[in-house]
C-alpha cells in the first residue's frame, strides 16, 4: 500500500464516532495538503465491508458529496451516529473536528 493511502486510512480510523472531517482536513492530516479529491478517490476505493468509518468524511461546505444509494447509505450511517442531515445532505450544526 502506497504512503499516501496507508496515511489516509490511518488518520481516518481515528475520527470519532458522531464528529465529521473533511476531505481537505484528512488529506492535511495526512501529510497531504491540497489533495482533497485524493482523498475522495481513495474511498471510493474501499470495499463496502470496510469497518474504517468513511461516512464521516464530508466535503469542506458540511454537505455529503456521494448521489444515489452512496448518499442514503452516507446518511443513514450518520444519523444513527445523531447527526442531523438535511434532505440537499447539509450536515446541521456542522462543525469540523479538530484532530492533532
Amino acid at each position: 500500500m502506497d504512503e499516501f493511502i496507508h496515511c489516509i486510512y490511518l488518520n481516518l480510523f481515528y475520527v470519532p464516532k458522531g464528529k465529521l472531517i473533511t476531505y481537505g482536513q484528512l488529506a492535511a492530516l495526512a501529510g497531504f495538503p491540497k489533495h482533497s479529491r485524493h482523498v475522495g478517490k481513495v474511498l471510493s476505493q474501499l470495499p463496502k465491508d470496510s469497518k474504517l468509518p468513511w461516512h464521516r468524511v464530508v466535503n469542506s461546505q458540511g454537505k455529503i458529496s456521494l448521489q444515489g444509494e452512496g448518499f442514503e447509505t452516507q446518511k443513514k450511517k450518520l444519523e444513527n451516529e445523531g447527526i442531523v442531515i438535511r434532505d440537499d445532505g447539509k450536515i446541521l450544526h456542522f462543525k469540523q473536528v479538530v484532530m492533532h
